[in-house]
């Protein structure tokens, strides 16, 4: 029987410092482990010379593949590149910036042996990171576990694990627009299992992942997974014409007593909230449209730019 080969996924933006420093820690782990693999960078259309660093590791090792996206598709994107383009019996995907430490990777691997398809990497500690971010990051997962209703989901992070080939061949087969890749390996089932780790400070550089992106990605997960939002707009509506039936009702049982109402302040108040609640709904209405029309388009989630060249 063949040895089984191991896909690293790395999606890459304004990574050009990092990226060495990573592919020599997978080599000193993964060659010293006597394991076969290969490694796909996916450029996200960084605006430094990370496609040059990509270049330089793939004329020097020929296990090393890279692709640049044509514009920033965004790093769930670039992760799918990756994996469509991986030829391992399992992928492993992991940040470019150095917090995964490769030396997991071993551990992965054994709970994939051991007949797991999904084996996620849960963080322990961090380290490096503030005290926003950290919210951010736990209000999302806790969303998406107890909201959403993807209990499997990690709640410390889960953008480093390892999938094995049904499971990539089953996530290509989805091929949606505007969604979380993580959300969706969730969602898919499989038999999942975690190991724990400390992610690691950042070397080099600081994160890509702005306050619009991370902004979007909520409502992407939220919108993709659950109608809660709409069902949601129906208990509000439901309410706010009970309250206005309620308010009609006291309006005229005070005017048969020969004491209207005075003053507009009530009424506008009542006008305000009513307006404003149908602006929001509408919005999420729109959400929910919008990703509708975006899917129905059928366009590609990502275009490739270039794919590094041997010399």
């Amino acid at each position: 029987m063949s040895k089984p080969t191991l896909s690293i996924v790395v999606p890459a933006y304004h990574e050009a410092e990092n990226l060495p420093v990573l592919h020599q820690g997978l080599v000193a782990v993964l060659d010293e482990a006597n394991i076969t693999w290969e490694m796909i960078v996916v450029d996200d259309h960084s605006g430094d010379e990370t496609f040059a660093a990509i270049q330089n590791l793939s004329s020097n090792d020929a296990r090393v593949r890279g692709y640049r996206l044509a514009r920033n598709f965004g790093s769930h994107m670039a992760i799918a590149c990756g994996l469509e383009q991986a030829n391992g019996d399992c992928a492993v995907v992991m940040a470019a910036d150095l917090q995964d430490p490769p030396e997991v990777i071993p551990e992965l691997l054994k709970k994939w042996q051991a007949d797991d398809q999904v084996v996620w990497a849960v963080r322990a500690e961090r380290q490096g990171r503030g005290r926003g971010a950290q919210g951010f990051s736990g209000l999302y997962y806790w969303i998406m576990r107890r909201v959403v209703g993807l209990k499997e989901m990690p709640s410390t992070g889960a953008d480093f694990f390892l999938i094995d080939r049904r499971v990539i061949n089953s996530l290509a087969q989805l091929n949606e627009n505007n969604v979380s890749i993580f959300a969706l390996i969730t969602w898919m089932g499989f038999r999942q299992s975690e190991v724990s780790y400390d992610k690691q400070a950042r070397l080099h550089g600081s994160s890509g992942w702005s306050l619009e992106k991370k902004l979007k990605l909520v409502v992407d997960s939220v919108t993709a997974f659950t109608y809660l939002p709409i069902r949601l707009m129906s208990y509000v509506g439901f309410g706010v014409a009970l309250l206005g039936f309620i308010y009609a009702i006291i309006v005229v049982v005070n005017a048969l007593l020969g004491r209207p109402p005075e003053g507009w302040s009530s009424i506008m108040v009542v006008v305000l909230v009513v307006g404003g609640i149908q602006m929001v709904m509408m919005g999420v209405l729109g959400e929910y449209l919008w990703r509708a029309l975006d899917e129905a388009r059928r366009r590609p989630r990502y275009i490739v730019e270039a794919e590094t060249q041997r010399e």
